[in-house]
């Protein structure tokens, strides 16, 4: 069985970029997301394969105790729940882009506040 084949970032970056696109969310003041989240997809393509080299282990053995849980396995945690935090955010998951797009809450203006106390008088 060959080595897991791991996308460059910019492969994920496109890629990323193409399905928000075809989703019609994709915004170009989203790049800097974007950026942090194709790093964190590389590095977890990158951990993956790490871990599967080293035979999916999942404790290793430690000086003070009988073992811990891999620091790999700690790592690929993590970066699952921060990718699906940004996939939410850039609606690339099925959960979020169902989702109604929250609309930003209109402050009422000074002259409208103003008007409604007129009425009220």
């Amino acid at each position: 069985m060959g080595k897991r084949n791991i996308p460059k970032r910019q492969t994920i970056k496109d890629r990323t970029v193409k399905y928000m696109k075809e989703l019609g969310t994709y915004k170009t003041q989203y790049n800097q997301i974007i950026d942090i989240y194709v790093d964190m997809m590389y590095q977890y393509n990158y951990l993956s394969r790490q871990f599967e080299d080293e035979g999916y282990q999942v404790v290793i053995e430690t000086e003070k105790s009988g073992g811990k849980k891999s620091p790999i396995l700690v790592s690929l945690e993590n970066l699952r729940k921060d990718i699906g935090t940004y996939s939410d955010r850039l609606m690339l998951n099925a959960k979020a882009y169902n989702a109604e797009p929250e609309s930003p809450k209109k402050e009422k203006s000074l002259f409208a506040k103003l008007l409604e106390d007129q009425e009220e008088d």
